[in-house]
């Protein structure tokens, strides 16, 4: 008589305190995130920015990726997890702030640098919360986990253009002070102080090793980082998929106001729904792994964005357009299922990998400048660009995201996995 497969549970009831914290994190970041592509089409107005040059507004963000990922992981594995969720959220904080001076003076340049620091503290939230929900768990649920947090990521990026748009948009036509700028980002630096102090009176459980190999395979974590091919795709996949993510974001204003007829504010409302396409498409994404292999939905969704993309650069009016909604949600799984396939078994290597990975979304501090040279003249065949990025991922996904070990006797393997 077989014995029935006993279920891997989502998570564990002494870490649902913790889970929510952290998943909070995800919500947060999505809301800054998605509101700089709103701020990106104000600064055109008020700043008198081009489009080109608009797209610095993503290489102070994602800049920030590259110059802060190694460092929030060397702090991580230093201090720990709990206190790397405090110190990215003082930078995320202090980077809020830091537009008051910025638009006392109308300064570009003091608005770079106060997005610079924001993206500190982005980078380092985002090093540090993705292994920390893999830790919340079994490894074997970790692809959902990840996916779950990612939702509200995406929740986020609904809040942040329907705010940005209903204090920045719809002031353009009668306002030429950055005062709704300085308002807003100080409330929102305020809340997420706020926020760091709640969690610092959170205690955290002792964490499981969530990607650390199995007893079986234990001879991958003798090896190099980047010998393990897995996580070095997962890093030039994460890359390419930023950049995708970053150009395609910044540009959907200007879309909805060149190739639709639009005006500001009524692109920047369709942003939120557009952005419910991706939230929607992380719930449905997680839910469809209980089913699907993570890397063959990653696949297939990488496949649907190639094509949808073939079809928003012809601006054939409100078809196009549906395929640029369709573009977020088969982006919606991305960045968690790069990143959670990206560390599998790599062991005591976790954290380090952690902050490579995340330093690959430096790939959206260059896409938008260099989209923005075509959306000067054309921004819906700016949107052939893309492609080359989700042909990358689609790679990984089909065949790099594999992690290699040597053969074991499965009865051994099937112990040590049990056990």
């Amino acid at each position: 008589m077989s014995v029935p497969r006993k279920k891997t549970p989502f998570t564990e009831n002494k870490f649902i305190v913790t889970f929510i914290f952290v998943t909070s994190l995800f919500l947060l970041w999505g809301v800054a995130h998605s509101m700089s592509d709103v701020l990106n089409r104000h600064f055109q107005n008020v700043l008198n920015v081009s489009k080109s040059d608009s797209g610095l507004i993503q290489l102070s963000v994602f800049g920030a990726y590259f110059v802060m990922s190694i460092p929030a992981g060397m702090f991580m594995k230093r201090f720990g997890y709990k206190y790397g969720v405090l110190f990215g959220l003082s930078l995320f904080s202090a980077g809020m702030l830091l537009f008051i001076p910025a638009a006392d003076k109308s300064s570009f340049g003091m608005f770079r640098l106060a997005l610079f620091i924001l993206g500190c503290g982005m980078a380092t939230l985002e090093t540090v919360a993705h292994p920390f929900v893999a830790m919340l768990g079994d490894q074997r649920t970790s692809d959902a986990r990840i996916n779950f947090s990612q939702s509200f990521n995406a929740v986020g990026a609904m809040i942040g253009p329907a705010i940005g748009t209903y204090f920045l948009l719809r002031e353009t036509g009668n306002s030429e002070t950055l005062g709704a700028v300085k308002n807003l980002y100080a409330a929102i630096g305020i809340v997420i102080a706020l926020v760091a102090v709640a969690f610092a009176m959170v205690k955290v459980p002792a964490l499981n090793t969530a990607h650390a190999a199995t007893t079986a395979t234990n001879d991958t974590t003798d090896k190099r980082l980047f010998s393990h091919r897995h996580f070095v795709w997962a890093a030039v996949a994460q890359f390419f998929n930023v950049a995708a993510q970053a150009g395609t974001w910044t540009f959907f204003i200007n879309y909805g106001h060149d190739v639709m007829g639009f005006s500001d504010e009524k692109a920047g409302n369709f942003m939120v729904l557009f952005m419910a396409f991706m939230a929607g498409g992380r719930f449905i994404g997680t839910w469809l792994m209980r089913y699907i292999a993570p890397n063959k939905l990653l696949a297939t969704f990488s496949a649907g964005s190639i094509i949808m993309c073939l079809v928003v650069a012809q601006g054939w009016g409100w078809t196009s357009y549906a395929c640029l909604f369709m573009i977020n949600f088969f982006f919606s799984i991305m960045f968690p299922t790069i990143f959670s396939l990206g560390l599998k078994n790599l062991g005591g290597h976790t954290q380090q990998a952690s902050s490579f990975i995340s330093m690959g979304v430096v790939g959206g501090a260059f896409f938008p400048l260099v989209m923005g040279k075509i959306a000067n003249h054309d921004v819906a065949a700016a949107y052939y660009l893309p492609i080359v990025c989700y042909l990358v991922i689609f790679l990984f996904a089909a065949k790099f995201y594999k992690v290699r070990s040597r053969q074991v006797p499965a009865e051994r393997l099937t112990n040590s996995v049990i056990s």
